[in-house]
């Protein structure tokens, strides 16, 4: 597992997520590796736009909707 240091937290940051982890029931190390697990998702925006990027670089490439293929499979 790797380690990360933050510094220069505003105080009353810390005071929050303090108060948040014992809400939980955790220690504030277990609720900064959930957050910062839920921050590294990948969001659909960000897929979206990958996938927008794909087609410009790809413009000679036929694009088409894949719901009409899915859908065809499924009734078979």
């Amino acid at each position: 597992m790797a380690q990360v240091i933050v510094r220069n937290i505003e105080e009353e940051v810390v005071r929050v997520l303090k108060a948040r982890a014992h809400l939980k029931g955790i220690s504030l190390e277990q609720e900064l590796r959930e957050i910062l697990r839920s921050a590294a998702r990948p969001r659909t925006e960000d897929l979206v736009a990958l996938a927008d990027r794909v087609r410009e670089l790809t413009p000679d490439v036929d694009q088409w909707d894949s719901t009409a293929m899915v859908r065809e499979d499924r009734d078979r």
